[in-house]
Protein backbone atom coordinates (compact mmCIF):
# COMPACT_ATOMS: atom_id res chain seq x y z
CA UNK A 1 0.00 0.00 0.00
CA UNK A 2 1.11 3.63 -0.49
CA UNK A 3 1.08 4.26 3.25
CA UNK A 4 2.99 1.14 4.22
CA UNK A 5 5.37 1.81 7.06
CA UNK A 6 8.56 -0.14 7.64
CA UNK A 7 9.50 -1.19 11.14
CA UNK A 8 11.96 1.30 12.59
CA UNK A 9 15.42 -0.04 13.31
CA UNK A 10 17.18 0.53 16.58
CA UNK A 11 20.37 2.55 16.66
CA UNK A 12 23.56 0.53 16.46
CA UNK A 13 25.15 1.00 19.89
CA UNK A 14 27.67 -1.23 21.65
CA UNK A 15 27.50 -3.79 18.86
CA UNK A 16 30.21 -6.45 18.68
CA UNK A 17 29.29 -7.63 15.20
CA UNK A 18 26.90 -6.67 12.45
CA UNK A 19 24.81 -9.28 10.64
CA UNK A 20 23.29 -8.61 7.24
CA UNK A 21 22.13 -11.37 4.97
CA UNK A 22 24.58 -14.29 5.21
CA UNK A 23 27.51 -12.03 6.15
CA UNK A 24 28.73 -10.97 9.58
CA UNK A 25 31.03 -7.97 9.99
CA UNK A 26 33.30 -7.83 13.01
CA UNK A 27 33.48 -4.63 15.05
CA UNK A 28 36.61 -4.34 17.16
CA UNK A 29 36.11 -0.64 17.90
CA UNK A 30 33.85 2.20 16.78
CA UNK A 31 35.85 2.95 13.65
CA UNK A 32 33.80 0.86 11.24
CA UNK A 33 31.86 2.26 8.30
CA UNK A 34 28.48 0.61 7.93
CA UNK A 35 25.35 2.21 6.51
CA UNK A 36 22.17 0.22 7.24
CA UNK A 37 20.28 2.55 4.90
CA UNK A 38 21.93 0.82 1.94
CA UNK A 39 20.66 -2.68 2.76
CA UNK A 40 18.02 -2.32 0.03
CA UNK A 41 20.79 -1.35 -2.40
CA UNK A 42 22.85 -4.42 -1.50
CA UNK A 43 19.86 -6.77 -1.59
CA UNK A 44 18.82 -5.53 -5.03
CA UNK A 45 22.40 -5.85 -6.30
CA UNK A 46 22.51 -9.46 -5.10
CA UNK A 47 19.27 -10.21 -6.96
CA UNK A 48 20.55 -8.61 -10.18
CA UNK A 49 24.00 -10.23 -10.01
CA UNK A 50 22.48 -13.64 -9.25
CA UNK A 51 20.44 -13.49 -12.44
CA UNK A 52 23.38 -12.07 -14.42
CA UNK A 53 25.70 -14.86 -13.17
CA UNK A 54 23.10 -17.46 -14.13
CA UNK A 55 22.81 -15.98 -17.62
CA UNK A 56 26.60 -15.92 -18.01
CA UNK A 57 26.82 -19.57 -16.96
CA UNK A 58 24.18 -20.54 -19.53
CA UNK A 59 25.99 -18.62 -22.28
CA UNK A 60 29.32 -20.23 -21.39
CA UNK A 61 27.82 -23.72 -21.40
CA UNK A 62 26.22 -23.13 -24.79
CA UNK A 63 29.55 -21.90 -26.17
CA UNK A 64 31.32 -24.94 -24.78
CA UNK A 65 28.76 -27.27 -26.33
CA UNK A 66 29.16 -25.62 -29.73
CA UNK A 67 32.93 -26.17 -29.59
CA UNK A 68 32.62 -29.92 -29.20
CA UNK A 69 32.30 -32.12 -32.24
CA UNK A 70 29.54 -34.61 -32.83
CA UNK A 71 32.08 -37.39 -32.28
CA UNK A 72 32.87 -36.11 -28.80
CA UNK A 73 29.18 -36.07 -27.96
CA UNK A 74 28.70 -39.63 -29.21
CA UNK A 75 31.66 -40.77 -27.13
CA UNK A 76 29.99 -39.36 -24.05
CA UNK A 77 32.54 -36.60 -23.40
CA UNK A 78 31.05 -33.95 -21.17
CA UNK A 79 31.38 -30.24 -21.83
CA UNK A 80 33.28 -28.15 -19.31
CA UNK A 81 31.11 -25.75 -17.38
CA UNK A 82 31.83 -22.08 -16.78
CA UNK A 83 33.94 -21.53 -13.69
CA UNK A 84 32.01 -18.40 -12.76
CA UNK A 85 32.14 -14.63 -13.09
CA UNK A 86 34.71 -12.19 -11.72
CA UNK A 87 33.54 -9.16 -9.74
CA UNK A 88 35.29 -5.96 -8.72
CA UNK A 89 33.95 -3.92 -5.82
CA UNK A 90 36.11 -0.86 -6.31
CA UNK A 91 35.08 0.97 -3.11
CA UNK A 92 34.63 -1.78 -0.57
CA UNK A 93 34.92 -0.16 2.93
CA UNK A 94 34.42 -3.15 5.29
CA UNK A 95 33.95 -5.69 2.49
CA UNK A 96 30.36 -6.39 3.52
CA UNK A 97 28.98 -6.21 -0.01
CA UNK A 98 31.72 -8.46 -1.44
CA UNK A 99 31.27 -11.01 1.35
CA UNK A 100 27.52 -11.10 0.76
CA UNK A 101 28.13 -11.58 -2.96
CA UNK A 102 30.43 -14.52 -2.19
CA UNK A 103 28.02 -16.21 0.23
CA UNK A 104 24.69 -15.50 -1.47
CA UNK A 105 25.36 -15.63 -5.22
CA UNK A 106 26.01 -18.84 -7.13
CA UNK A 107 28.42 -18.86 -10.06
CA UNK A 108 31.13 -16.50 -8.78
CA UNK A 109 34.77 -17.29 -9.50
CA UNK A 110 36.51 -14.36 -7.80
CA UNK A 111 35.70 -11.06 -6.12
CA UNK A 112 38.21 -8.24 -5.63
CA UNK A 113 37.31 -6.14 -2.57
CA UNK A 114 39.31 -2.94 -3.02
CA UNK A 115 39.71 0.20 -0.95
CA UNK A 116 42.24 3.04 -0.88
CA UNK A 117 42.17 3.23 2.93
CA UNK A 118 44.70 1.05 4.75
CA UNK A 119 42.37 0.84 7.76
CA UNK A 120 39.54 -0.29 5.51
CA UNK A 121 41.70 -3.03 3.98
CA UNK A 122 42.57 -4.30 7.47
CA UNK A 123 38.85 -4.56 8.22
CA UNK A 124 38.25 -6.29 4.87
CA UNK A 125 40.91 -8.92 5.58
CA UNK A 126 39.52 -9.54 9.07
CA UNK A 127 35.97 -9.91 7.79
CA UNK A 128 36.99 -12.19 4.91
CA UNK A 129 38.69 -14.52 7.38
CA UNK A 130 35.78 -14.40 9.83
CA UNK A 131 33.26 -15.31 7.12
CA UNK A 132 35.42 -18.03 5.58
CA UNK A 133 35.31 -16.67 2.03
CA UNK A 134 39.03 -16.29 1.44
CA UNK A 135 38.83 -18.70 -1.52
CA UNK A 136 36.54 -16.24 -3.35
CA UNK A 137 37.17 -12.74 -1.98
CA UNK A 138 40.60 -11.16 -2.39
CA UNK A 139 41.43 -7.90 -0.57
CA UNK A 140 43.12 -5.10 -2.50
CA UNK A 141 44.72 -1.87 -1.29
CA UNK A 142 44.74 0.36 -4.34
CA UNK A 143 43.25 3.49 -5.84
CA UNK A 144 39.93 2.48 -7.44
CA UNK A 145 40.71 3.97 -10.84
CA UNK A 146 44.20 2.43 -10.92
CA UNK A 147 42.99 -1.11 -10.24
CA UNK A 148 40.46 -0.75 -13.05
CA UNK A 149 43.02 0.63 -15.51
CA UNK A 150 45.45 -2.14 -14.58
CA UNK A 151 42.84 -4.79 -15.42
CA UNK A 152 41.65 -3.41 -18.76
CA UNK A 153 42.99 -6.37 -20.72
CA UNK A 154 41.78 -9.11 -18.40
CA UNK A 155 38.56 -7.35 -17.46
CA UNK A 156 35.84 -8.13 -14.92
CA UNK A 157 32.41 -9.54 -15.68
CA UNK A 158 30.90 -7.12 -13.12
CA UNK A 159 32.15 -3.82 -11.71
CA UNK A 160 30.36 -2.34 -8.69
CA UNK A 161 30.76 1.40 -8.00
CA UNK A 162 29.03 2.72 -4.90
CA UNK A 163 30.86 5.96 -3.98
CA UNK A 164 29.86 8.73 -1.61
CA UNK A 165 28.53 11.37 -4.00
CA UNK A 166 29.33 11.48 -7.70
CA UNK A 167 30.72 8.40 -9.55
CA UNK A 168 32.04 10.38 -12.55
CA UNK A 169 35.75 10.09 -11.76
CA UNK A 170 35.52 6.27 -11.88
CA UNK A 171 33.51 5.85 -15.08
CA UNK A 172 36.30 6.23 -17.63
CA UNK A 173 38.19 3.34 -16.08
CA UNK A 174 35.05 1.31 -15.38
CA UNK A 175 33.76 1.20 -18.97
CA UNK A 176 37.19 -0.04 -20.11
CA UNK A 177 37.75 -2.79 -17.54
CA UNK A 178 34.35 -4.47 -17.86
CA UNK A 179 34.26 -7.40 -20.30
CA UNK A 180 32.20 -7.43 -23.49
CA UNK A 181 28.68 -8.18 -22.28
CA UNK A 182 29.67 -7.44 -18.68
CA UNK A 183 27.65 -5.37 -16.21
CA UNK A 184 28.25 -2.07 -14.44
CA UNK A 185 26.47 -1.35 -11.16
CA UNK A 186 26.69 2.39 -10.46
CA UNK A 187 25.31 4.48 -7.58
CA UNK A 188 25.11 8.28 -7.32
CA UNK A 189 24.13 9.94 -4.04
CA UNK A 190 24.63 13.62 -4.96
CA UNK A 191 20.93 14.08 -5.62
CA UNK A 192 20.89 17.80 -4.85
CA UNK A 193 23.17 18.33 -7.84
CA UNK A 194 21.31 15.91 -10.11
CA UNK A 195 17.91 17.31 -9.10
CA UNK A 196 18.68 20.82 -10.37
CA UNK A 197 19.75 22.71 -7.26
CA UNK A 198 23.10 23.54 -8.86
CA UNK A 199 22.95 23.27 -12.68
CA UNK A 200 26.50 24.54 -13.18
CA UNK A 201 27.88 21.92 -10.80
CA UNK A 202 25.87 19.22 -12.56
CA UNK A 203 27.41 20.28 -15.85
CA UNK A 204 30.92 20.09 -14.37
CA UNK A 205 30.34 16.61 -12.94
CA UNK A 206 28.04 15.02 -15.51
CA UNK A 207 28.29 17.18 -18.64
CA UNK A 208 24.58 18.02 -18.47
CA UNK A 209 22.29 20.74 -17.10
CA UNK A 210 19.74 19.48 -14.58
CA UNK A 211 16.34 21.19 -14.39
CA UNK A 212 14.29 21.79 -11.27
CA UNK A 213 11.29 19.76 -12.29
CA UNK A 214 8.89 17.38 -10.57
CA UNK A 215 10.44 14.64 -12.72
CA UNK A 216 13.90 15.44 -11.34
CA UNK A 217 14.52 11.90 -10.07
CA UNK A 218 13.96 10.31 -13.46
CA UNK A 219 15.95 13.11 -15.08
CA UNK A 220 18.79 12.27 -12.69
CA UNK A 221 18.74 8.67 -13.91
CA UNK A 222 18.79 9.81 -17.52
CA UNK A 223 21.67 12.23 -16.91
CA UNK A 224 23.73 9.46 -15.31
CA UNK A 225 22.96 6.99 -18.13
CA UNK A 226 23.91 9.58 -20.77
CA UNK A 227 27.16 10.19 -18.90
CA UNK A 228 28.02 6.47 -18.79
CA UNK A 229 27.11 6.07 -22.48
CA UNK A 230 29.34 9.03 -23.34
CA UNK A 231 32.32 7.48 -21.56
CA UNK A 232 31.69 4.08 -23.17
CA UNK A 233 31.34 5.54 -26.66
CA UNK A 234 34.90 6.92 -26.57
CA UNK A 235 36.20 3.36 -26.51
CA UNK A 236 33.86 1.87 -29.11
CA UNK A 237 31.43 0.57 -26.50
CA UNK A 238 27.73 1.04 -25.94
CA UNK A 239 25.40 0.41 -23.01
CA UNK A 240 22.10 -1.43 -22.57
CA UNK A 241 20.30 -0.47 -19.33
CA UNK A 242 18.89 -3.48 -17.48
CA UNK A 243 17.44 -1.59 -14.53
CA UNK A 244 17.47 2.07 -13.47
CA UNK A 245 16.11 2.90 -10.04
CA UNK A 246 15.61 5.97 -7.87
CA UNK A 247 14.98 5.26 -4.18
CA UNK A 248 15.63 6.91 -0.83
CA UNK A 249 18.45 9.46 -1.29
CA UNK A 250 20.25 7.93 -4.29
CA UNK A 251 19.96 6.50 -7.79
CA UNK A 252 21.32 3.13 -8.91
CA UNK A 253 21.71 1.89 -12.49
CA UNK A 254 22.56 -1.58 -13.81
CA UNK A 255 23.85 -1.49 -17.39
CA UNK A 256 25.42 -4.04 -19.71
CA UNK A 257 28.41 -2.89 -21.76
CA UNK A 258 29.07 -4.22 -25.26
CA UNK A 259 31.78 -3.61 -27.86
CA UNK A 260 30.59 -2.29 -31.24
CA UNK A 261 31.79 0.82 -33.03
CA UNK A 262 28.70 0.79 -35.23
CA UNK A 263 26.22 0.58 -32.32
CA UNK A 264 27.94 3.54 -30.65
CA UNK A 265 26.51 5.75 -33.38
CA UNK A 266 23.03 5.08 -31.98
CA UNK A 267 23.97 7.14 -28.92
CA UNK A 268 23.07 10.37 -30.73
CA UNK A 269 19.51 9.15 -31.39
CA UNK A 270 19.22 7.97 -27.76
CA UNK A 271 20.28 11.36 -26.41
CA UNK A 272 18.20 14.52 -26.29
CA UNK A 273 17.66 17.95 -24.81
CA UNK A 274 14.75 18.91 -22.56
CA UNK A 275 12.81 22.13 -23.16
CA UNK A 276 10.77 23.11 -20.11
CA UNK A 277 8.37 26.05 -20.13
CA UNK A 278 9.13 28.69 -17.49
CA UNK A 279 5.39 29.28 -17.03
CA UNK A 280 3.28 26.12 -17.23
CA UNK A 281 6.28 23.74 -16.94
CA UNK A 282 5.30 21.73 -20.01
CA UNK A 283 8.28 19.84 -21.36
CA UNK A 284 9.35 18.68 -24.80
CA UNK A 285 12.16 16.30 -25.76
CA UNK A 286 14.46 17.23 -28.65
CA UNK A 287 16.55 14.27 -29.91
CA UNK A 288 20.07 15.12 -31.00
CA UNK A 289 19.69 12.77 -33.96
CA UNK A 290 17.05 10.61 -35.59
CA UNK A 291 17.31 7.26 -37.32
CA UNK A 292 15.05 6.16 -40.16
CA UNK A 293 15.58 2.98 -42.18
CA UNK A 294 19.03 2.55 -40.65
CA UNK A 295 20.00 6.05 -41.80
CA UNK A 296 20.87 8.88 -39.44
CA UNK A 297 19.11 12.16 -40.14
CA UNK A 298 19.60 15.64 -38.79
CA UNK A 299 16.57 16.48 -36.64
CA UNK A 300 14.43 19.58 -36.93
CA UNK A 301 13.80 21.69 -33.84
CA UNK A 302 10.35 20.73 -32.55
CA UNK A 303 9.95 23.59 -30.04
CA UNK A 304 9.15 27.25 -30.73
CA UNK A 305 10.84 30.07 -28.87
CA UNK A 306 7.69 30.55 -26.78
CA UNK A 307 5.50 27.84 -25.25
CA UNK A 308 2.44 27.11 -27.39
CA UNK A 309 0.31 26.62 -24.27
CA UNK A 310 1.08 29.75 -22.20
CA UNK A 311 3.49 31.78 -24.39
CA UNK A 312 6.30 31.84 -21.84
CA UNK A 313 9.93 31.11 -22.73
CA UNK A 314 11.77 27.80 -22.20
CA UNK A 315 14.56 26.52 -20.04
CA UNK A 316 16.97 24.11 -21.74
CA UNK A 317 18.24 21.04 -19.88
CA UNK A 318 20.30 17.99 -20.69
CA UNK A 319 21.57 16.26 -22.67
CA UNK A 320 19.82 13.24 -21.17
CA UNK A 321 19.39 9.58 -22.12
CA UNK A 322 16.06 9.22 -23.93
CA UNK A 323 16.40 5.50 -24.65
CA UNK A 324 14.97 2.72 -22.51
CA UNK A 325 15.53 2.90 -18.75
CA UNK A 326 14.90 -0.81 -18.22
CA UNK A 327 15.03 -4.13 -19.99
CA UNK A 328 11.48 -5.29 -19.21
CA UNK A 329 12.29 -8.92 -20.02
CA UNK A 330 15.14 -8.81 -17.50
CA UNK A 331 12.89 -7.11 -14.91
CA UNK A 332 10.24 -9.82 -15.41
CA UNK A 333 12.79 -12.61 -14.90
CA UNK A 334 14.21 -10.74 -11.91
CA UNK A 335 10.78 -10.64 -10.28
CA UNK A 336 10.37 -14.37 -10.86
CA UNK A 337 13.76 -15.13 -9.29
CA UNK A 338 13.07 -13.29 -6.02
CA UNK A 339 11.34 -16.30 -4.46
CA UNK A 340 14.63 -18.21 -4.56
CA UNK A 341 16.51 -15.53 -2.62
CA UNK A 342 16.61 -14.78 1.11
CA UNK A 343 16.59 -10.99 1.29
CA UNK A 344 15.48 -8.83 4.19
CA UNK A 345 14.03 -6.16 1.88
CA UNK A 346 12.44 -8.62 -0.56
CA UNK A 347 8.92 -7.20 -0.23
CA UNK A 348 10.07 -3.70 -0.99
CA UNK A 349 12.14 -4.94 -3.95
CA UNK A 350 9.08 -6.78 -5.26
CA UNK A 351 6.94 -3.64 -4.97
CA UNK A 352 9.47 -1.39 -6.73
CA UNK A 353 10.20 -3.90 -9.51
CA UNK A 354 6.49 -4.45 -10.14
CA UNK A 355 6.02 -0.71 -10.58
CA UNK A 356 9.02 -0.58 -12.91
CA UNK A 357 7.55 -3.47 -14.89
CA UNK A 358 4.37 -1.40 -15.31
CA UNK A 359 6.22 1.74 -16.44
CA UNK A 360 5.68 2.75 -20.06
CA UNK A 361 8.53 3.76 -22.35
CA UNK A 362 8.16 7.54 -22.30
CA UNK A 363 10.81 9.99 -21.01
CA UNK A 364 9.98 11.96 -17.85
CA UNK A 365 6.56 12.55 -16.30
CA UNK A 366 4.16 15.13 -14.86
CA UNK A 367 2.66 15.09 -11.36
CA UNK A 368 -1.03 15.58 -10.65
CA UNK A 369 -0.53 18.00 -7.77
CA UNK A 370 1.77 20.31 -9.75
CA UNK A 371 -0.46 20.39 -12.84
CA UNK A 372 -3.42 21.51 -10.75
CA UNK A 373 -1.43 23.95 -8.63
CA UNK A 374 -0.51 25.88 -11.79
CA UNK A 375 -4.19 26.75 -12.30
CA UNK A 376 -4.81 26.76 -8.53
CA UNK A 377 -7.48 24.07 -8.72
CA UNK A 378 -8.24 21.08 -6.49
CA UNK A 379 -6.41 17.88 -7.45
CA UNK A 380 -8.55 15.05 -8.84
CA UNK A 381 -8.02 11.45 -7.70
CA UNK A 382 -5.22 9.76 -9.65
CA UNK A 383 -7.59 7.07 -10.92
CA UNK A 384 -9.65 9.74 -12.73
CA UNK A 385 -6.63 11.33 -14.40
CA UNK A 386 -5.39 7.92 -15.53
CA UNK A 387 -8.90 7.05 -16.76
CA UNK A 388 -9.10 10.28 -18.78
CA UNK A 389 -5.83 9.44 -20.55
CA UNK A 390 -6.82 5.82 -21.17
CA UNK A 391 -10.27 6.85 -22.45
CA UNK A 392 -8.53 9.24 -24.86
CA UNK A 393 -6.56 6.33 -26.30
CA UNK A 394 -3.16 6.95 -24.68
CA UNK A 395 -0.97 4.88 -22.39
CA UNK A 396 -0.29 5.92 -18.82
CA UNK A 397 1.60 4.58 -15.82
CA UNK A 398 3.15 5.63 -12.57
CA UNK A 399 6.87 6.21 -12.22
CA UNK A 400 8.44 4.30 -9.34
CA UNK A 401 10.16 7.57 -8.40
CA UNK A 402 7.03 9.57 -7.49
CA UNK A 403 3.66 8.54 -6.04
CA UNK A 404 1.86 11.40 -7.86
CA UNK A 405 3.53 10.80 -11.22
CA UNK A 406 1.71 10.74 -14.57
CA UNK A 407 3.92 8.99 -17.11
CA UNK A 408 2.22 9.03 -20.49
CA UNK A 409 2.75 9.11 -24.24
CA UNK A 410 -0.03 11.69 -24.63
CA UNK A 411 1.03 15.09 -26.06
CA UNK A 412 0.94 18.21 -23.90
CA UNK A 413 -2.26 19.35 -25.62
CA UNK A 414 -4.14 16.37 -24.17
CA UNK A 415 -2.65 16.91 -20.70
CA UNK A 416 -3.98 20.47 -20.60
CA UNK A 417 -7.32 19.37 -22.09
CA UNK A 418 -7.72 17.12 -19.05
CA UNK A 419 -6.81 20.00 -16.73
CA UNK A 420 -9.34 22.29 -18.44
CA UNK A 421 -12.04 19.61 -18.31
CA UNK A 422 -11.52 19.15 -14.57
CA UNK A 423 -11.56 22.92 -13.97
CA UNK A 424 -14.96 23.19 -15.66
CA UNK A 425 -16.39 20.94 -12.92
CA UNK A 426 -14.36 22.70 -10.22
CA UNK A 427 -14.08 26.33 -11.41
CA UNK A 428 -11.39 28.61 -10.03
CA UNK A 429 -11.58 32.35 -9.34
CA UNK A 430 -9.81 33.84 -12.33
CA UNK A 431 -9.68 37.31 -10.84
CA UNK A 432 -6.93 36.19 -8.47
CA UNK A 433 -4.50 35.59 -11.37
CA UNK A 434 -2.05 38.22 -12.57
CA UNK A 435 -2.22 39.34 -16.18
CA UNK A 436 0.88 37.34 -17.14
CA UNK A 437 -0.12 34.20 -15.23
CA UNK A 438 0.12 31.10 -17.47
CA UNK A 439 -3.11 29.74 -15.97
CA UNK A 440 -5.24 32.37 -17.74
CA UNK A 441 -3.90 31.48 -21.19
CA UNK A 442 -4.25 27.74 -20.53
CA UNK A 443 -7.83 27.99 -19.24
CA UNK A 444 -8.94 30.28 -22.08
CA UNK A 445 -7.54 27.98 -24.79
CA UNK A 446 -10.16 25.77 -26.50
CA UNK A 447 -9.84 22.02 -25.92
CA UNK A 448 -8.72 19.78 -28.77
CA UNK A 449 -10.56 16.59 -27.74
CA UNK A 450 -13.46 15.52 -25.53
CA UNK A 451 -12.37 14.29 -22.12
CA UNK A 452 -14.13 11.51 -20.22
CA UNK A 453 -13.44 10.86 -16.54
CA UNK A 454 -15.35 7.58 -16.56
CA UNK A 455 -13.29 5.08 -14.57
CA UNK A 456 -11.31 2.87 -16.94
CA UNK A 457 -10.78 -0.81 -16.01
CA UNK A 458 -6.98 -0.39 -16.36
CA UNK A 459 -6.81 2.82 -14.34
CA UNK A 460 -5.98 0.98 -11.12
CA UNK A 461 -2.57 -0.73 -11.63
CA UNK A 462 -1.80 -4.27 -10.47
CA UNK A 463 0.86 -3.05 -8.05
CA UNK A 464 -1.77 -1.00 -6.21
CA UNK A 465 -4.47 -3.65 -6.35
CA UNK A 466 -2.05 -6.22 -4.90
CA UNK A 467 -1.22 -3.98 -1.94
CA UNK A 468 2.50 -4.05 -2.70
CA UNK A 469 4.91 -1.80 -0.84
CA UNK A 470 5.32 0.84 -3.54
CA UNK A 471 6.28 4.08 -1.74
CA UNK A 472 7.22 3.10 1.84
CA UNK A 473 8.08 5.78 4.36
CA UNK A 474 11.60 6.04 5.73
CA UNK A 475 12.04 3.36 8.40
CA UNK A 476 14.16 5.53 10.73
CA UNK A 477 14.89 9.14 11.58
CA UNK A 478 17.75 10.94 9.83
CA UNK A 479 17.47 8.49 6.93
CA UNK A 480 20.24 9.37 4.51
CA UNK A 481 23.83 8.82 3.37
CA UNK A 482 25.40 10.06 6.61
CA UNK A 483 28.68 11.96 6.59
CA UNK A 484 31.49 11.46 4.09
CA UNK A 485 34.06 8.95 5.30
CA UNK A 486 37.60 10.17 6.03
CA UNK A 487 39.06 6.74 6.61
CA UNK A 488 36.29 4.99 8.50
CA UNK A 489 33.18 6.30 10.24
CA UNK A 490 31.53 5.56 13.56
CA UNK A 491 29.08 2.69 13.26
CA UNK A 492 26.36 4.68 15.06
CA UNK A 493 24.17 6.83 12.86
CA UNK A 494 25.85 10.24 12.78
CA UNK A 495 23.61 13.16 13.65
CA UNK A 496 22.44 14.82 10.47
CA UNK A 497 23.22 18.41 9.52
CA UNK A 498 19.58 19.28 9.92
CA UNK A 499 19.66 18.27 13.59
CA UNK A 500 23.04 19.83 14.32
CA UNK A 501 22.05 23.12 12.72
CA UNK A 502 18.56 23.20 14.19
CA UNK A 503 17.71 26.72 15.31
CA UNK A 504 20.83 28.15 13.69
CA UNK A 505 18.84 30.47 11.42
CA UNK A 506 16.71 31.72 14.33
CA UNK A 507 19.86 32.41 16.34
CA UNK A 508 21.27 34.38 13.43
CA UNK A 509 18.06 36.43 13.13
CA UNK A 510 18.13 37.08 16.88
CA UNK A 511 21.74 38.26 16.66
CA UNK A 512 20.86 40.63 13.81
CA UNK A 513 17.89 42.03 15.74
CA UNK A 514 20.03 42.50 18.85
CA UNK A 515 22.64 44.27 16.75
CA UNK A 516 19.96 46.52 15.23
CA UNK A 517 18.67 47.36 18.71
CA UNK A 518 22.19 48.20 19.87
CA UNK A 519 22.70 50.43 16.82
CA UNK A 520 19.35 52.09 17.50
CA UNK A 521 20.30 52.73 21.14
CA UNK A 522 23.66 54.12 20.05
CA UNK A 523 21.94 56.45 17.57
CA UNK A 524 19.46 57.64 20.21
CA UNK A 525 22.31 58.31 22.67
CA UNK A 526 24.21 60.19 19.97
CA UNK A 527 21.15 62.29 19.10
CA UNK A 528 20.59 63.04 22.80
CA UNK A 529 24.20 64.14 23.22
CA UNK A 530 23.98 66.37 20.13
CA UNK A 531 20.75 67.89 21.38
CA UNK A 532 22.32 68.65 24.76
CA UNK A 533 25.30 70.20 23.05
CA UNK A 534 23.07 72.45 20.93
CA UNK A 535 21.18 73.60 24.02
CA UNK A 536 24.43 74.46 25.76
CA UNK A 537 25.48 76.52 22.76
Amino acid sequence: MDDDRCIKKAKLENVQNLKEGEAEILVTDKNVFYNPVQEFNRDLSIAVLSLFAKDQTNVSEQNNISKHTVVNKLNGESCSKSDGITVLEALSATGLRSIRYAKEIEGIKEIIANDISAEAVKAIKLNIQHNGVGHLVKPSHEDATMIMYQNRRKGFHAVDLDPYGCPSIFLDAAVQCVTNGGILLVTATDMAVLAGNSPETCYVKYGAIALKTKACHEMALRILLQHIASHAGRYGRYIVPLLSISVDFYIRVFVKVFVSQLKCKDNASKTGLVYQCTGCESFNIQPLNTKKSNKFCKPHVNVDQHCKHCRHKHYIGGPIWIGLLHDQDFVSRLLSSLDNLKLETKQRIKGVLTMIHEEIDSPLYYTSDRLMSIIKCSTPPMVLIRSALLNAGYNVSYSHANKFSIKTDAPNDVIWDIVRAWEKHHPVKREKFNADNPALVILDTPSTINISFTVHPKANPISRQSGLSRFPENPAENWGPGTRAKTMIDVTMIESKRIKNQGKFKQKIKMLKDQQMENKDDNERTNTDLSSSNQDI
